[in-house]
């Protein structure tokens, strides 16, 4: 049995883990999926003091307060941020880091580093008013719909779960100085469907850092990969268990689920 430790991306909750979950636990696995401070059952903490470190502290209090080990530690979007963070303070309790169409960090390194766009948004929580909160993009029209989502009841859905993101979630930087987080391997998943103008993503290196090669799969969604493709997802996760990992002298590889799950 692994333990899995969902974190959302910005502006989302716990809650859009709920096609995912419920796949890993049948497969006999025990599942974490909180909300993060200011998301979700925790909305109401939403402040201008909420940021970047708010969010490691709540991950790596969760993993101590439920005594966990052996994490297979995920993180979405933004959240790469936060699971990079987390392993660096906990590395010894982490299996696995999987950085789901997620922000890949360096040493030092902030939201806006790693994805430049995100200094858009800063600019237009300034110009707003109060400075601190960024709302939820809006929906574009297909195939970009709500962060990849395109079918109406999902949408409505998952706008209905959305929250503003407090701008240090953005500016403040990630800590990764603990040599023994080298050491723990990792999965990049990508979501390779349609991107609005502007996202980029980083190239990953050959080399994971603790010299096995990358491990790199794509969905061929959009980047809410966890609504529109949940058991191809969940396939993809489970290989990040202790069972599922090949030898670390196997090629890097890319699989193109081609089933929805839903």
């Amino acid at each position: 049995m692994a333990t899995f430790l969902l974190v959302h991306g910005a502006w989302h909750s716990g809650r859009c883990w709920e096609r995912v979950a419920p796949l890993l636990e049948a497969a006999g696995h025990r599942v974490f999926a909180p909300s993060l401070t200011g998301y979700g059952d925790k909305a109401h903490l939403l402040g201008p003091e909420v940021g970047l470190d708010t969010h490691v502290e709540d991950v790596v209090e969760l993993i101590r307060e439920e005594d966990l080990s052996e994490v297979v530690l995920v993180g979405h979007s933004y959240a790469g941020l936060v699971v990079s963070s987390v392993a660096n303070e906990v590395p010894e309790r982490i299996a696995h880091l999987v950085y789901l169409d997620a922000m890949v960090p360096e040493h030092g390194e902030t939201a806006v580093d790693v994805q430049p766009m995100t200094q858009n948004l800063i600019d237009l929580a300034a110009g707003s008013g109060n400075g601190w909160r960024i709302p939820p993009l809006p929906e574009l029209p297909a195939p970009f719909g709500l962060f990849g989502v395109t079918d109406p009841a999902d949408m409505a859905w998952l706008r209905a779960t959305l929250s503003d993101q407090p701008v240090d979630c953005l500016r403040q930087p990630v800590r990764l100085d603990n040599p023994a987080s080298d050491s723990v391997p990792r999965t990049h998943i990508h979501c390779v469907g349609a991107k609005p103008e502007g996202i980029v993503r980083r190239p990953v290196p050959a080399t994971q850092p603790n010299g096995s090669p990358a491990r790199i799969r794509e969905l061929p969604t959009g980047h809410d990969c966890m609504i529109t493709m949940p058991s191809a997802l969940s396939e993809l996760l489970l290989e990040s268990t202790p069972a599922g990992i090949r030898p670390a002298t196997a090629p890097a590889s890319r699989t193109r689920p081609a089933t929805d799950g839903r």
